[in-house]
């Protein structure tokens, strides 16, 4: 896989944290920075779901957290 230049400006306090615990993590920041982005799931396929299509908008948007944990106490019990 071919690699690319990325240029991202940072205050310069955070830059000196991200390199020293680069340096003890015994890692490069670029290896820290990759790990990171890989952890972010494509967006295409997030779009394309069909679970998720399938079950968008099935939801009123009056229901609460609430009301999802009165409804599994009445399925489950206490």
């Amino acid at each position: 896989m071919q690699k690319t230049k990325l240029t991202v400006r940072v205050p310069q306090n955070l830059l000196d944290n991200f390199r020293q615990y680069a340096q003890e993590k015994n890692t490069t920041m670029t290896s820290l920075v990759e790990t990171y982005l890989r952890r972010i799931p494509p967006q295409e396929l997030l779009a394309d779901a069909p679970i998720t299509r399938r079950l968008s908008g099935t939801l009123s948007q009056q229901v609460s957290i609430d009301d999802y944990k009165e409804h599994l106490v009445e399925k489950y019990g206490n």
